[in-house]
């Protein structure tokens, strides 16, 4: 670096990258900068620089002092120790030293009085909070949330049926262990207690231990979050394959379809590709911070639909770089079997996929906020297009279910007409397959889970069984 290099930094002023400091005398200071710049992606510290970006330079006797200081503070001041390289340049105004600090591979790093700071902006802060130091934990690979156990669980919280079908579908084969021992045996537990990624995966109710950990839905009949009313609105718990279905199904029924070039009868397409949603929903599940006690949320505006997961990009990670395909495991193990019970593949093409398929989503990493948003916008010529009036392809559950519903009933009543006793059985290929497909509606869509719940069919419904008579 010459001063023609470094002017154009110092014109820009500080930030989260960039710090300025006339000079320095204290060791501890000085560590505190290095040791924020480690845990927050590293950076460059500049001394002989004033706060505002001018050069007051340094003299050579200044310039040897700083470098052992630094030096000293590096190695005896900071756990682990960091390493920093220095580079004097020389200005009109005297030496300026650029301290370049990379971003630290055995986070977090403490000052000599065992304090975490990070950056904040273009100053740092002390880290106290225990969800955030865990998230520090996870960055240098030490810990991930997934595979932390969950207090009070045992293999008995386990849906054996699902896990046994998704084990012979992975391994070929069901089971021969104990299950305790075979969720251990596949990282899903300790023996004794599910880890997260097993409770998440394959819990009865997951949400009785981590009630957090869902997705809450609204579809608002404007474009601002501030509105009075809103048109739907859900909490979405149970597994992820159940939170991933059924938040599909609240999209769905929240969006337009659409005829393009296809003929009268045909199903109509939804206004925003189905499969940019898909790989949206499925990231914001996967890939969000577990060490956040807070929920997906997906909100549904008249020009856009917003996707947000708790959590800001994991490391140094920008993005625009996952926009290139670059991608961070942050839970690595909900990510290994996640790839044969969603529609994900784990390879960072997801997101290409999405901007290829949608190129106005926007992708927000609000660090402040500490939450990732995916913004997609709805085409604003969609109302004139809206043909809900196609003749959708449905599943026998779903013919059948329409077959026996008869004005307003509950769920109760529905099962014992198609004679069955598996509620999450119906829930899931019945009742959410048909409101996914906008055929039946609730009657208390505010209150999903209401006793009082009644299910009716819709326009779209109706329209079929007309068009069915034999069904």
């Amino acid at each position: 670096m010459n001063e023609a290099d470094l002017l154009p930094i110092l014109a820009r002023g500080e930030d989260s990258r960039h710090q300025f400091k006339r000079g320095e005398t204290n060791a501890d200071s000085v560590a505190a900068e290095l040791a924020a710049f480690a845990n927050s992606g590293g950076g460059l510290l500049l001394l002989g620089v004033e706060d505002d970006g001018t050069v007051s330079g340094l003299d050579a006797a200044n310039v040897r002092r700083l470098n052992q200081l630094i030096s000293n503070a590096a190695s005896q001041n900071v756990r682990p120790p960091v390493h920093p390289t220095t580079e004097n340049i020389q200005t009109a105004q005297g030496i300026v030293i650029v301290v370049t600090v990379p971003n630290g591979l055995s986070k977090p790093y403490l000052d000599s009085q065992g304090r975490i700071w990070v950056k904040s902006g273009s100053d740092k802060r002390h880290v106290t909070a225990r969800e955030e130091i865990q998230r520090l934990f996870q960055r240098s690979g030490l810990i991930y949330a997934d595979v932390i156990p969950v207090e009070g669980t045992s293999a008995a919280d386990i849906d054996e049926k699902a896990f046994n079908d998704y084990f012979n579908r992975r391994y070929g084969q069901l089971p021969d262990q104990p299950l305790p021992q075979t969720l251990q045996n596949i990282g899903l537990g300790d023996g004794q207690q599910l880890n997260l990624a097993g409770l998440l995966l394959f819990g009865k109710h997951p949400q009785r231990y981590r009630p957090a950990f869902m997705v809450k839905a609204v579809a608002f009949p404007r474009t601002s979050l501030a509105s009075h009313h809103y048109l739907d609105s859900e909490d979405i718990d149970g597994t992820l394959l159940e939170q991933y279905q059924r938040s599909l199904g609240f999209i769905k029924r929240n969006l337009h379809h659409v005829q393009r070039d296809q003929n009268f009868n045909s199903l109509g397409l939804l206004e925003v590709p189905e499969q940019a949603i898909i790989e949206l929903l499925v990231n914001a599940l996967i890939h969000r911070d577990y060490f956040t006690s807070a929920s997906v949320r997906l909100l549904i505006f008249a020009d856009r639909i917003e996707i947000i997961s708790p959590g800001h990009l994991p490391d140094s990670l920008s993005t625009e770089q996952i926009r290139q395909g670059k991608s961070n495991r942050r839970n690595p193990t909900l990510t290994n079997h996640a790839v044969s019970i969603l529609p994900y593949r784990g390879i960072g093409t997801g997101i290409p996929r999405v901007l290829q398929d949608w190129p106005e989503t926007r992708l927000v990493d609000d660090v402040a906020g500490n939450e990732f948003r995916a913004v997609i916008p709805r085409p604003v010529t969609a109302s004139p297009e809206v043909t809900p009036e196609v003749t959708p392809e449905v599943t026998p559950e779903v013919e059948r279910m329409l077959g026996v519903l008869q004005g307003e009933m509950s769920r109760e009543q529905i099962m014992a007409l198609l004679g069955l006793k598996d509620e999450k059985h119906f829930r899931v290929r019945y009742q959410q397959a048909a409101i996914a497909a906008s055929l039946i509606e609730m009657t208390l869509p505010d209150k999903p889970r209401s006793s009082k719940q009644r299910y009716r069919l819709t326009a779209l419904g109706r329209q079929w069984l007309e068009t069915h008579p034999g069904a």
